[in-house]
């Protein structure tokens, strides 16, 4: 009910904008105003337009371009989410990256024996030569994944 108030009273609004009024003098030099037309013994008489509402100013958008605008901004936010999600998971990358090579360098300088299997699927130990030669990758690696 409610809906349908509003529907008609906007009906209503739209038609009384576009109404015409007029304006006149009568015989006794009496300005009248009304939206019917005056009667046979007006002196002067002058019919009021009400001015359509600009839409070529400067300051009001059309909705195409108030549409365009909302897709350009709308896209434009998405893109900065994505650019977020993207850094977001490469900064994630990293920090695992750097975990596993501390962990890594940890294991190698603990002094445990590491066991490790050749081409043939045959296992065997890291001699103290090996372990040096891995120290030496494992810090370079915490050095550049760690910044």
């Amino acid at each position: 009910m409610k809906r349908f108030a509003l529907i008609v009273a906007a009906l209503l609004a739209a038609t009384a904008v576009h109404a015409q009024v007029f304006e006149w003098k009568d015989e006794s030099g009496k300005t009248h105003y009304s939206d019917m037309p005056p009667p046979g013994n007006a002196r002067e008489l002058r019919k009021i337009e009400s001015a359509p509402p600009a839409t070529g100013s400067p300051t009001q958008k059309t909705a195409a371009d108030r549409e365009l605008e909302f897709r350009k901004n709308q896209k434009e936010s998405q893109e900065k989410a994505e650019m977020a999600s993207k850094q977001q998971a490469a900064a994630a990358e990293r920090n695992e990256n750097c975990d596993n090579a501390r962990r890594q360098l940890q294991l190698l300088e603990s002094g445990e024996r590491i066991a490790l299997r050749d081409d043939k699927g045959e296992r065997y130990y890291m001699d103290d030569a090996q372990r040096a030669q891995e120290i030496v990758k494992a810090r370079q690696a915490v050095q550049s994944s760690c910044k």
